[in-house]
């Protein structure tokens, strides 16, 4: 489904409750250790007075980030070819661009067009936000993670708390917990039903054996968003760490009734709890 978000037309998927843009990685609300969404927002005021080029441009980028994420990346590539000859210094092509190139594995051209659109507008933080989730991806977390805090301190920014889940993401990948856990906290500080760090600070305190904690989280969870596999499979988890047999039950029985195909499911019943 096509829908329209801020100006740019968009494919409606799953994290919708997240006002998804485009997704570089998708995964569940509430799921595990998956990166926000990236965007692809224009980084202008696409309204008013606009040159002929520039609305050209803003449209074609606009069908490029449309196709991405539809998955057509052949006609999103040549819709930023149009955008590019139409207006080549309109920063938002190359972000979409970028996109486009890691999707199809040319992270050569993906960094040359992050690099672009950033050269344009350095304190882009929809380009900062993607360029960092790139990074992480590809195991440069300490650069990653730059770029991502350098979209959160941009005071326009509309979704800053997204930037610091994936940093706090960025650092768990590294084994930095105590980083992580300060970027949730601080995404859940701006946003306190921010699901994905709701769940991955749930995580945390289980990993550090504080139960009673992880617990907390995964309840304030539950008030921000449909559990998933794994969000189930954690509390599950902690309910047995806890001693609670009718909670563990409970979560146990969502579990294999609700997502009865899931790795999660599968460990369940073979009983493997770590």
């Amino acid at each position: 489904m096509i829908c329209k978000v801020n100006g740019m037309f968009v494919h409606r998927r799953l994290w919708s409750c997240w006002l998804v843009v485009a997704v570089l990685v998708t995964g569940c609300a509430g799921g595990g250790m998956q990166e926000q969404s990236a965007d692809l927002q224009p980084s202008v005021n696409t309204t008013g007075n606009e040159s002929d080029a520039r609305n050209r441009a803003r449209i074609h980028t606009e069908l490029a980030a449309g196709y991405y994420e539809l998955g057509n990346l052949g006609v999103a590539l040549e819709e930023v070819r149009i955008a590019e000859q139409a207006d080549s210094s309109y920063a938002p092509i190359y972000n979409v661009a970028a996109l486009v190139y890691a999707a199809l594995k040319d992270d050569r051209r993906a960094e040359e067009s992050f690099n672009r659109s950033l050269r344009l507008v350095p304190g882009d933080p929809d380009a900062n936000n993607n360029y960092g989730m790139f990074l992480c991806q590809r195991k440069r977390e300490a650069e990653g993670i730059k770029y991502l805090l350098t979209a959160v301190q941009n005071p326009l920014y509309q979704n800053p708390e997204r930037s610091l889940v994936n940093a706090g993401v960025c650092a768990r990948r590294r084994g930095d917990d105590a980083s992580a856990q300060e970027f949730f906290l601080r995404a859940v500080a701006l946003r306190p039903n921010q699901a994905q760090a709701l769940y991955q600070l749930a995580d945390l305190a289980y990993v550090s054996a504080n139960y009673a904690a992880a617990q907390g989280y995964l309840r304030r969870l539950a008030q921000a968003a449909q559990a998933n596999a794994e969000v189930l499979w954690l509390a599950v988890r902690v309910e047995r760490r806890m001693g609670n047999a009718n909670g563990e039950a409970s979560y146990a029985q969502q579990l294999r009734k609700n997502f009865p195909e899931s790795k999660e499911a599968a460990a369940l019943q073979a009983g493997r709890f770590e």
